[in-house]
């Protein structure tokens, strides 16, 4: 598995466009990916980490269809 890491602008192309505030209130909350600091003020996030959070959110909706 590559450790890719992406900006915080690249996640637009995921469709993930949360605030970089709401994003870090999911990450404390353990909802979301951790960033990795990679300089001052700099920040990354591993790309195959997003990817298996944006199949989980898949997966919860897939399973909430399925149980209604």
């Amino acid at each position: 598995m590559s450790k890719r890491l992406i900006p915080y602008d690249a996640l637009a192309a995921k469709c993930i466009g949360y605030s970089k505030p709401h994003l870090w209130r999911l990450e404390k909350a353990g909802k979301f990916p951790k960033r990795v600091p990679i300089g001052p003020g700099r920040y990354g996030y591993v790309e195959a980490e997003i990817d298996a959070y944006l199949e989980s959110k898949i997966a919860e909706r897939d399973a909430s269809m399925k149980a209604a």
